[in-house]
């Protein structure tokens, strides 16, 4: 509250929010969705803690919308459905979560980049962390996903219905070559319990497009914030991109202290080489 006002109560009103439904899931007996809201109570205090363990400042604007990203995923997305009932909603979200990631790993190597003596690393390099950092954190969404499907049947991954797609399974020869299925009109699948689903309108696809599709708006959120910081860096000395509400900036006596504190690190790792070094030269001499 003392850093940005505006930021708490936003966090007040959503934390309230999750409180709300929590309590509407409890009486329902949805339990599913007490633990989700239960989740995203614990994931409001990540930013909080981050800052009080990690001794840094989180830019309010930034803090915003992880809180924003945190409600509209969980609360709205799941529990209310709206990756079902708003196309584009899922699409939006990881295209949102590559450019914040994106901007979390760009904040941190340029921290260290701007106040180390061991580190002069130019901006495209710092531009290339930031891009693989998002890109890791979605990839391993991505298994994450994967993983609670093929646990716990959840559907995270979820299905698009196809009318076309190739296959060399499908070939009668088993030569390895594609057969192409076009213009799919109904799908039967027949279970050894005797159930039958059908499909109108195409083949089910079971998750592959939706995980393709997630990589690569994740990428474009990636690619938007990195250019972002490439400018900005390159541009610094100049005028700089207005980029101090989602980059961490830090005033000069916390830069100093910054650069005090790395400097203390390198000094003791050199020393610690040095004895090192020496330990063998003293043992022959003994």
């Amino acid at each position: 509250m003392r850093l940005s006002r505006r930021s708490f109560i936003l966090y007040s009103i959503l934390r309230a929010l999750v409180i709300v439904v929590l309590v509407r899931s409890i009486l329902s007996r949805e339990y599913e969705n007490v633990a989700l809201c239960i989740l995203s109570l614990l994931l409001f205090l990540m930013p909080a803690l981050a800052e009080e363990q990690l001794k840094i400042e989180i830019p309010p604007l930034f803090e915003a919308l992880i809180y924003l990203f945190i409600y509209a995923a969980e609360i709205l997305g799941e529990i209310n459905h709206y990756y079902v009932l708003i196309p584009g909603w899922d699409t939006m979200l990881h295209t949102i979560n590559g450019f914040l990631c994106a901007a979390i790993g760009f904040s941190m190597v340029d921290l260290l980049n701007r106040h180390s003596r061991r580190f002069n690393l130019s901006p495209f390099f710092l531009s290339m962390v930031a891009f693989c950092f998002s890109m890791t954190i979605g990839v391993l969404w991505e298994f994450f996903e994967f993983g609670m499907d093929q646990l716990f049947f959840l559907d995270m991954q979820k299905d698009f219905i196809v009318k076309s797609f190739g296959s060399v399974t499908l070939d009668p020869k088993g030569l390895g070559r594609p057969i192409r299925v076009s213009d799919i009109t109904k799908t039967v699948i027949s279970t050894a319990s005797g159930k039958t689903y059908t499909i109108n309108n195409g083949y089910l696809d079971i998750g592959i497009i939706d995980t393709m599709k997630d990589l690569f708006v994740n990428f474009i959120g990636a690619v938007v914030f990195s250019v972002i910081g490439y400018l900005d860096v390159t541009n610094r000395s100049k005028k700089p991109i207005s980029t101090e509400l989602l980059i961490r900036r830090e005033s000069p006596e916390e830069a100093a202290h910054i650069e005090e504190k790395i400097l203390e690190n390198e000094q003791e790792t050199e020393a610690e080489l040095r004895k090192r070094i020496r330990r063998p030269g003293q043992r022959r001499g003994r």
